[in-house]
């Protein structure tokens, strides 16, 4: 009798998983949440969660959309309603023509939204273009699909500038196309109307296809304004629109967002829509509707509390030892310079989670453009920010 060999289960993961981290930003909120669960107190500043509750009206629409017996499947790119109000929201924030019925895909959560999108154009050979520092999932997204991340590093001494040159220098003859993402996550920067229009005529040279994030498009401070680049000459046939309803909405939790772009590129996506998550939640859908049809005054009011929370933030960091701390132009981070300290960003943050009990990113997590930072959010209470900032100057000692 033969003796059975059995595999290790580490046999049995495909190569492209093994290798992965897990989500830099998930791994930082999951450690605080442990430490909390051994009784200690632990500011978590790690995640992207607006600590306001999702508009009352949105949630009723939700409850009556349930109530109606909407607990069913629904087309699969959305529900027709759904699709008009985001045609409509396109069209009239953003300048963005796209038909309803073709033009875009519903997801449960911009972010699968992105990978779908991936998984349609990305495949070995591919190079993705993503300039760093870059919200830590697109970098994982292209090579899950097969393709390799080919980093676009910015300068932080540049205020993370993105340049023709700088394009060019990383350009490959596989590169396939490029994400961008305005406001950025992590740095808050706002790309301008220059630094978008060398971003298009480099596209355009170079024949890709352009991902434009937009899900922090509502949040933005000091006059600072969002465009488009769908909407520069010679784009909108190149260029697919990710957002969704996580941020400008407080809706983190419904897993609502969605792609809007030519329709021979959605009819790929939607294909591998179609056989992974068959289509958003049905209800969520409801509430959709409802956030975009509905008052828009309390994404105002948000807004007003992140721009005096990052305030706070910057004027109480920028006093601390070691630390810089401009004030961001967009989102809800604060992108902290901690190469004054003469650390790593990783021995930064876990020496602010030891000795203040304050939980953030360190900057490596969004590439090697982000050493020398860190990413702490300020969509929390005002009560727990100012906590934290004085945790970190009572760990790190304050500038004479």
């Amino acid at each position: 009798m033969t003796a059975e060999v059995r595999r290790s289960p580490s046999e049995f993961v495909a190569a492209r998983v093994r290798d992965l981290a897990p989500s830099p930003t998930l791994a930082v909120s999951d450690r605080a949440r442990r430490l909390k669960a051994e009784g200690i107190d632990v500011i978590d500043l790690g995640g992207g969660d607006p600590d306001f509750i999702t508009p009352e009206h949105i949630r009723a629409a939700a409850t009556e959309a349930m109530n109606a017996g909407d607990t069913h499947y629904v087309a699969s790119a959305g529900t027709p309603a759904l699709r008009k109000a985001i045609a409509k929201k396109l069209r009239d924030d953003n300048g963005i023509e796209v038909d309803w019925n073709g033009g875009i895909v519903v997801t449960p959560g911009g972010k699968q939204s992105l990978f779908e999108a991936a998984l349609a154009f990305v495949e070995p050979g591919v190079d993705v273009l993503i300039p760093e520092p870059a919200w830590v999932s697109y970098v994982p997204m292209a090579e899950l699909s097969g393709g390799r991340a080919v980093p676009v590093p910015l300068d932080p001494d540049d205020n993370f500038r993105i340049t023709r040159d700088r394009l060019e220098a990383a350009v490959t003859p596989g590169s396939r196309l490029i994400v961008i993402c305005s406001p950025n996550n992590p740095t808050g920067r706002v790309l301008s109307t220059h630094e978008l229009s060398a971003i298009a005529d480099f596209a355009r040279d170079h024949d890709l296809l352009v991902f434009t994030d937009e899900m922090y498009e509502k949040i933005l401070y000091d006059g600072h304004r969002h465009v488009s680049i769908a909407t520069l000459p010679g784009m909108a046939e190149r260029t697919l629109t990710f957002n969704g309803f996580s941020k400008a909405y407080a809706m983190t939790g419904w897993r609502l967002g969605y792609v809007a772009g030519p329709k021979p590129y959605i009819d790929e996506i939607a294909k591998v829509h179609s056989h992974s998550a068959t289509c958003a939640t049905s209800f969520v859908q409801a509430a959709g509707v409802a956030a975009l049809d509905g008052p828009q005054r309390f994404i105002g009011e948000m807004v007003s509390a992140w721009d005096r929370r990052r305030r706070t933030v910057a004027a109480a960091l920028n006093a601390v030892n070691g630390l810089q701390c401009p004030l961001v132009e967009g989102a809800f981070y604060a992108f902290v310079d901690v190469r004054g300290l003469g650390m790593s960003s990783t021995e930064a943050a876990d020496l602010l989670l030891r000795e203040a009990h304050v939980a953030v990113t360190p900057g490596i997590a969004f590439g090697a453009a982000g050493e020398g930072h860190v990413r702490l959010s300020f969509a929390t209470s005002d009560v727990l920010l100012e906590a934290a900032v004085d945790r970190i100057g009572a760990a790190l000692g304050r500038n004479a």
